[in-house]
């Protein structure tokens, strides 16, 4: 199974750069069997533009996370804080393999009715 998650066009370009190798997340998807995303690139750009596998989810206390991560997270430390701002514990979900489709499509393309995620949805 894959999700879908939204993902501001600065930090899908970071993505497809290498800079960032972690996407965060304040809630994580309960589904165990996820083994890659699929990357909605918020407007302007408002289309699915790749997928990537998940080599790994890690959970751990905000300060702890950002120490494990910072070096490939991607964001400035105080925009990292003002994401967790009322969250003890967060998820850094480390990118494996990186797929950028060669032609964008909006998301009506996947034969749903489909609307941009506020944190993901399950995609069959």
């Amino acid at each position: 199974m894959k999700v879908l998650l939204s993902i501001k066009p600065e930090f899908v370009e970071k993505i497809f750069t290498g800079e960032k190798k972690y996407e965060y997340r304040r809630s994580i998807f309960k589904q165990p069997d996820i083994e890659s995303i699929i990357i909605y690139c918020t407007k302007p750009v408002g289309k699915v533009v790749g997928e990537i596998t998940i080599d790994s989810i890690i959970n751990l206390k905000i300060d702890d996370l950002w120490e494990k991560t910072k070096l490939n997270s991607g964001l400035s430390y105080d925009f990292y804080k003002e994401y967790f701002h009322d969250k003890e514990k967060g998820y850094a979900i480390k990118i494996g393999k990186l797929i950028p489709y060669e032609k964008p499509f909006l998301l009506s393309e996947l034969g749903e009715n489909l609307h941009p995620p506020q944190s993901f949805r399950y995609i069959k």
